[in-house]
Order: structure tokens, then sequence, then C-alpha cells
């Protein structure tokens, strides 16, 4: 007499699902959190303030906030925009806009980006610009051929990474890392200066966010 043997259950199927499930929540948790993000549609989020600000000088458009660099430095910027770093202690922060160059800077030192302010002085810049005819990265002078910059400002305690991507695609280079002043009210800034006095330059800043890393 032949015995039919019934077929066993596969047990590759559970265990794939099981693994996939894993794999996706492992993922998700190695993915950074947003604590915060602008992206400039209709009104500015709550918690922004200008610093010197200038009617007629900045505008949302176009899903952007723009933006026109005037002349000015460092201490006299005008339509700075800044906001209160949150809270950050124990964790890593990132910092990040997309910088885009709406027509080629032509002044020396033209540019447009983030800059870290501790007790009301701007003490760090990560920036997009012009220096001695070529378009380059600050710090550290990285020439780049892009008008638009992904800008990337990661901070730790006092130990900071800038970083940028140029086009917003691919990895991040890091431009340079080093150290913050300690203690202070902390701000970030977007801003731009050293604008041309007889042309409209504007500068357009997409996609503002404040993101915890995972360690």
């Amino acid at each position: 007499m032949t015995t039919t043997v019934a077929p066993r259950p596969s047990l590759m199927k559970p265990l794939v699902l099981v693994l996939a499930v894993l794999a996706t929540a492992s993922a998700a948790a190695d993915e950074p959190r947003v604590e915060f993000e602008d992206r400039f549609d209709e009104r500015l989020a709550e918690g922004w303030s200008w610093l010197r600000e200038e009617d007629g000088a900045w505008r949302l458009r176009d899903g952007a906030l723009q933006i026109r660099l005037l002349p000015g430095h460092a201490d006299t910027v005008r339509n700075a925009l800044v906001r209160p770093v949150p809270e950050r202690d124990h964790r890593t922060l990132a910092f990040e806009v997309t910088v885009v160059f709406t027509v080629p800077p032509k002044v020396q030192y033209e540019q447009a980006g983030l800059t870290w302010y501790q007790d009301g002085q701007p003490v760090f810049k990560l920036v997009h610009e012009l220096v001695d005819g070529e378009i380059c990265i600050i710090p550290g002078k990285h020439l780049t051929d892009t008008h638009t910059m992904q800008l990337r400002l990661v901070v730790s305690g006092r130990e900071y990474h800038a970083q940028f991507r140029p086009d917003g695609k691919g990895d991040f280079h890091t431009a340079a890392k080093g150290t913050l002043p300690a203690g202070g009210e902390e701000h970030i800034s977007l801003q731009g200066y050293h604008g041309p006095d007889d042309a409209e330059h504007w500068v357009r800043f997409e996609n503002f966010r404040i993101l915890e890393l995972k360690d």
C-alpha cells in the first residue's frame, strides 16, 4: 500500500516576512527625526524673527524664501532670518537648507547660506560664496560649478561638521569640522550679503530643516 505524505507547510515565507519587517523597523529607527521644517509655502513658520529687516527685500515665492543680496557685512547684514536653536544636550542636530543663486554672483564675497549666532554675534558661517571670481563653499574654499547647493551644519555638543551637496544630489561632502565657542544663547540664521548696489540679485532658500540624527 502506498502512503501519501502531505506536504509540510513552508517555513520560509513567514521567516522572510519577519526578516523584512525587522529590516524595515531597523531602517526606520536609523532615520533622522524631523525636529522642524519650513518649506516656505505661503507664510513663515512660527519662531522666525528678522535681524535688520528691510521691507521689499525679501519675499515668499514659488515655494522658497527669496532674499535680495544687499551690500553689507557679517555684522551689518540686512534681512537675516533667525530662529533659536532647539535644546540639544546629549544629542546631535543637523541644520539643512538648499541655496540657489538666481543670477550669477558678481561682487567679491557675495554669499548666502547658514550663520550660527551666539549671544547675538555671528561666530560661524557655512555659505556659497564668490571669492576671487570663483564660486566656492566657505569654510574650506571648495570650488563648485553649480548655483544650487544644499548646505548642512551638523552640531554635537561644541563640535560641528560643515557639509555640502551640489544640486542636492549624491553624498554630502565635508567642507570643514571644528569647535564652536562654548555657552551663550544660540540661533541659526538664513542670510546673504555683499550683494551689488546697482542690481537686484535674489537668492532662494528652499526646504529648511532641523533634524535629530541618530548615533
